[in-house]
């Protein structure tokens, strides 16, 4: 088998960079060990927030008398059906790409792939049978797992990863949550929703600790409010499984507590896969546990190149797929410009869900530039009272100089699908008088990114 492109691992990089390539006339094909759409599709993006929906489907009906819906009963989850469904979309996330590779004339290698030469693959499949795969150009896109600390040590049954954490068998009474980056914030989220007694313990001053600090402390007041427990500047010790409950010895600023709970999720960030890919015997170079690549993803081996959360940058699916059509365009011989991870999106599809791009506003100082900063609380917002979602706010930060749009930051309900304007707007260099001076609909909740550029600059209407 030969080919112009080969890209071990099928996930938002792998997937997208294959369908890109053939698009550009490169013969193409994927090797994948498991289900085609990786972690994303399959134990990550995707299915996390079928949970998610399903647990803000529970809290409309907990609140239906709120919108002036009553309903007789008690409104209750069905746990195993909520995981089923859940299964259910990443399952048919996974056919919509074998759709995808069939459309685009893309192979699917089944097994196991490793450097063996320049332009030589090894694929071994489940039986232990290998072939020699042959490319002009191999991708490696072989992601990340969950990272395990020394003292937190995953035994899949009460210590537990995000993929034990999407498919558990029965709602557990009681649950700690370490790390509150997305994953973890997402899954305290969920189980306290679901009932899961819950507590979050994050070891830096503030929960969703890379945003703005005003959004993680409205996001911790948020969790507080719902009945969680949020412990900040806190770290897990160690953790006693011998008994029925996991007995979790927790150290913050006022000394050590212990908190008994049925389940530990660790959830403290993840380890790139690079080992057993043939690195090392290619003499491929790697820093600080990711492989080096230049901007359009080349390794130092002529031919060899990297994407996604095993090379350096941000680890999200949409970087991955970014990262891959950038690097399949320069194969291809076109000129693509470099990925800005200046202007990339981070989401949080909590409840209140959290976006953001650019820098904070403590980035921003730091950086040296004189800023003003307009914000806009969607308790002012026409929209967010009819919907009862009054939680949350935009704020916006702008260099005082040029107008430029420094920094995007929002908490509250839909934010995730209003970042995209900032997106677009830092990527066209629009300045902050035109944010005000393009009409927004009304009622929406995106109304508030007009309003908090008009707060920047002395002109807001609502507050």
């Amino acid at each position: 088998m030969e080919y112009d492109l080969l890209i071990i691992g099928s996930g938002p990089g792998g997937y997208v960079a294959a369908i890109r390539g053939s698009q550009l006339g490169l013969k193409t094909a994927v090797v994948e060990r498991e289900s085609l759409g990786g972690i994303c599709l399959n134990w990550g993006c995707i299915p996390t927030k079928s949970l998610l929906k399903s647990a803000q489907v529970l809290e409309y009906l907990q609140h239906a008398e709120d919108y002036g819906i009553v309903i007789d009963g008690e409104a209750k989850a069905d746990f195993a059906k909520v995981v089923e469904r859940s299964r259910t979309v990443a399952d048919g996330m996974s056919k919509g790409i074998q759709f995808l590779f069939k459309k685009n004339k893309v192979d699917v290698i089944n097994g196991t792939g490793k450097l063996k030469s320049k332009g030589v693959v090894t694929v071994t499949d489940a039986d232990g049978k290998s072939n020699e795969v042959k490319a002009k150009h191999i991708i490696l896109a072989t992601g990340a797992r969950s990272r395990e600390l020394p003292n937190l040590k995953q035994d899949g049954k009460k210590i537990i990863g995000y993929r034990q954490a999407m498919t558990l068998d029965k709602l557990p009474e009681s649950m700690v949550v370490v790390g509150s980056g997305a994953i973890g914030s997402e899954f305290a989220n969920f189980y306290a929703t679901m009932g899961t007694k819950v507590t979050l313990v994050e070891f830096l001053p503030d929960v969703v600790p890379v945003e703005d600090e005003e959004v993680s402390k409205q996001l911790a007041r948020s969790f507080k409010k719902m009945g969680m427990k949020v412990m900040t500047s806190s770290t897990v010790e160690k953790v006693d499984t011998s008994g029925k409950k996991c007995k979790v010895t927790i150290s913050t600023k006022k000394g050590e507590e212990t908190v008994e709970a049925d389940i530990v999720l660790s959830a403290v960030g993840i380890t790139p896969n690079i080992e057993g890919v043939g690195l090392e015997e290619l003499k491929i170079e790697t820093e600080k546990g990711k492989v080096k690549v230049d901007e359009f993803y080349r390794t130092n081996v002529e031919g060899i190149y990297a994407i996604g959360d095993i090379v350096d940058g941000p680890a999200l699916a949409h970087v991955a797929s970014a990262e891959g059509i950038t690097c399949v365009e320069k194969i291809a011989g076109h000129h693509p410009q470099p990925v800005d991870y200046a202007n990339v999106p981070g989401c949080t599809y909590t409840s209140p869900e959290v976006a953001s791009v650019g820098m904070t506003e403590k980035a921003a100082v730091e950086a040296g530039y004189k800023i003003k900063v307009g914000k806009f609380p969607f308790t002012a917002s026409g929209k967010a009272a009819a919907a009862g979602a009054k939680d949350g706010f935009v704020k916006l930060i702008f260099d005082e100089k040029y107008g430029e749009l420094l920094g995007a930051h929002m908490i509250g309900a839909n934010v995730t699908e209003m970042i995209a304007e900032l997106v677009v707007a830092r990527k066209l260099e629009t300045t902050g008088e035109e944010i005000i001076k393009a009409v927004h609909p009304h009622p929406t909740m995106s109304e508030a990114v007009m309003e908090a550029a008009a707060a920047a600059y002395g002109e807001v209407i609502h507050i």
